[in-house]
């Protein structure tokens, strides 16, 4: 009998894993303009959105037979008023019953039942973080697998839509449309009629410069069209598609319909290409630039829609690969519940990013603050989501760092500490946080520089920025210890003199640079700062000492909070603090925690996930990780919030309190990027 129910119980989990929730499930992401997603755990109970809750459709219908199965968001609100119009009966659109869905890194898969058909539905945003090339590129693809479930054959035909709101900032705005061929592809196009490119800036925005695109492979039996909105559903389920062609307007649909013909047992694969060319992507120091496809590989939008078709089978291949890889070592990192959360976060923190190559040659990996304050390459947003980019590529973490280091040692940036932003998105021209956050920002670029090096074995990027890293590290030393009233990265928390978490930063910035100035053979250097920063470690302890735990500030008076920044030196070794501190504190830890995570410090019970993240990498066993990640990966799952995945949130109901779609998230990979620096470690 126990064996029976151990039996059940495995495929009960197994099920779980399978259809696991997400507070929003990632479509077509590449960077903070083209995101779309849904917000819906059915893919057709409503409409698909931008990260910002704006309206940005796409459709999908199946026909079999004479029935036609929606799979795909929903149709148009005006849908019901043009029926009205009409002299003749439409036939009924049934919701598919949604049977399955799984994420994985690169992927989203939602599985249907339409009727005697089952289709399958796979939106691919190839973001392969080791691979720029594709990467970089623009293209997502949608993927309709079919096949007959009773052992008959059917006929089927396709629908897929997709709204040119895609490429408006509000749908007012009015568009052109194209539509003509490239090599063995179908190709709709859509842009503003206005095309006010870089012309924008600040958070809550979408773009409306550049243009959107859907392909299809002519292979087959394939009609694209364009239409208004309310009228696209129609011209598909009527079959009227003749003069309906629309060259300009406001909110309409690019359509395209495919043919399969008889489907029985034999699956039958259908793909759809969504891309978007920007033309131009970032403002940096007055400068427009290029996205990184176009300057580094000079390729043009039909080459990269023709090449994107071209190679789907090998870049789905390529993507399969990379899942399955990332899932291994995030469960051997953290287990299964650590890689469901690291997979819900992937796509989402790469693409809050946008890559681009500087005037100067470098690149630029610039992240915007979503739902934030907009700002573009904030060190305090770059610091929390680093892990995932040094553990898969460095290059990447350079690219976040370059603008910065530019910033300071081009003389634009003329104060002793490193800035906080380089503007707000999508124009880099200069800080435009009202604030600086100066102990905050120069030992995250210290912490992070010295990361590169660790994860690079070499002190090569160091010594690029020495001059610079030096005037930062020693404004550590005067400043650092012990903060004046500042604000830190949880600056919604309010300004804080004393904090002690602020205090730790720069103790841990110093022993970095003491690393790395080991690593260029300098051992006086190294040794300077390493006993500056190991007195300063003894002396925090001293200062911040509550009995059974550390406190929030130096005043104590019975506070405490996470100390997230402890982390870099449990895994960069850098052996600063004794292991008894950082034990202490996780136990500490999870006496506190509430049903959705363990708040953020004393004064509320709001907490911030990517930091938990980095304090259950504090842990010495896996029983104390899993303690403290558990609740947070119960938020992800059972938030009633329904936005792509906020970091800010409410540890007694998981509500969002603020924030969504960053690139923060990307610090749930804290506990990975350890594994592997020991891996590094570890001799032969």
């Amino acid at each position: 009998m126990k064996k029976i129910q151990v039996v059940l119980l495995f495929l009960i989990v197994e099920t779980l894993t399978a259809q696991q929730k997400a507070p929003s499930y990632p479509l077509i992401v590449h960077d903070p303009y083209l995101s779309i997603w849904s917000m819906t755990d059915t893919l057709n109970a409503a409409s698909t959105k931008h990260w910002t809750g704006v309206d940005q459709s796409l459709v999908g219908i199946i026909k079999v037979d004479a029935k036609f199965y929606r799979v795909l968001g929903i149709e148009d609100k005006n849908y019901e008023t043009v029926l009205a119009a009409g002299n003749e009966k439409h036939p009924e659109i049934i919701a598919a019953a949604q049977k399955n869905l799984s994420i994985n890194a690169t992927q989203t898969i939602y599985q249907f039942s339409c009727g005697p058909i089952d289709a399958t539905l796979i939106f691919t945003s190839p973001l392969l973080i080791t691979d720029l090339n594709v990467l970089s590129s623009p293209i997502s693809y949608v993927t309709y697998t079919v096949k007959a479930n009773d052992n008959k054959t059917h006929n089927v035909e396709i629908y897929f839509g997709a709204s040119t709101t895609i490429a408006t900032n509000t749908p007012e705005q009015q568009v052109a449309t194209q539509q003509y061929k490239i090599s063995n592809l179908g190709v709709l196009k859509a842009g503003t009629t206005e095309q006010s490119i870089l012309a924008k800036k600040g958070d809550d925005l979408r773009i409306d410069w550049g243009y959107m695109y859907v392909g299809v492979p002519l292979s087959g039996q394939a009609k694209q069209y364009v239409t208004t909105a309310a009228k696209a559903t129609t011209s598909f389920t009527s079959g009227k598609r003749d003069n309906e062609d629309v060259k300009k307007g406001k909110n309409l649909m690019l359509n395209t319909v495919v043919v399969l013909g008889k489907v029985g047992a034999t699956e039958k694969e259908q793909f759809f290409l969504l891309g978007y060319d920007d033309q131009y992507s970032i403002q940096y120091f007055n400068n427009n630039l290029r996205p990184w496809w176009k300057t580094e590989y000079n390729e043009t939008i039909g080459n990269e829609l023709a090449k994107a078709a071209k190679n789907y089978k090998i870049i789905l291949k390529k993507c399969k690969a990379f899942n399955e890889s990332l899932r291994n070592d995030l469960e051997k990192a953290g287990g299964r519940t650590y890689a469901d959360l690291c997979v819900l976060a992937y796509r989402q923190s790469v693409a809050a990013h946008k890559l681009v190559k500087s005037p100067q040659g470098d690149l630029l990996f610039l992240s915007k603050e979503n739902f934030s304050n907009g700002s573009i390459n904030t060190v305090d947003v770059t610091y929390p989501s680093a892990p995932l980019f040094l553990a898969y590529n460095p290059e990447l973490m350079k690219g976040m760092l370059n603008g910065i280091f530019y910033y300071s040692e081009s003389g634009k940036w003329k104060k002793p500490f490193a800035a906080h932003d380089l503007g707000t998105y999508p124009m880099a021209n200069g800080q435009t946080y009202g604030e600086d956050m100066p102990v905050e920002e120069s030992g995250n670029m210290i912490i992070l520089t010295a990361a590169i090096c660790k994860a690079e074995g070499k002190v090569d990027y160091a010594k690029k920025h020495w001059r610079t890293l030096t005037q930062w590290v020693n404004f550590l030393m005067t400043d650092g210890f012990d903060p004046a009233n500042q604000l830190c990265t949880d600056d919604f928390a309010g300004h804080l003199a004393r904090n002690a978490n602020l205090s730790m930063k720069a103790i841990v910035g110093i022993g970095c640079y003491s690393m790395m100035a080991g690593m260029l053979g300098d051992k006086k250097t190294a040794q300077q700062y390493r006993d500056t920063a190991k007195a300063m470690a003894k002396r925090w302890m001293q200062m911040d000492d509550e009995g059974d735990h550390y406190a929030l500030t130096f005043d104590k008076n019975n506070t405490w909070s996470q100390k997230y920044n402890l982390v870099w030196d449990k895994v960069l070794a850098l052996d600063l603090f004794p292991k008894e501190v950082y034990k202490k504190e996780v136990t500490y830890y999870i006496s506190k925690q509430n049903e959705f995570g363990l708040p953020l410090d004393s004064r509320k019970t709001y907490t911030k996930s990517d930091w938990i993240m980095w304090t259950a990498t504090l842990a010495d066993n896996q029983q104390n990780f899993e303690a403290l990640i558990r609740p947070v990966y119960k938020y992800a799952t059972q938030t009633p919030t329904r936005v792509p995945l906020s970091d800010w949130h409410e540890t007694t109901n998981g509500k969002q309190v603020g924030f969504q779609a960053r690139s923060v998230v990307g610090g749930y990979f804290m506990k990975l990027l350890e594994r592997k620096l020991n891996e590094k470690r570890k001799p032969g």
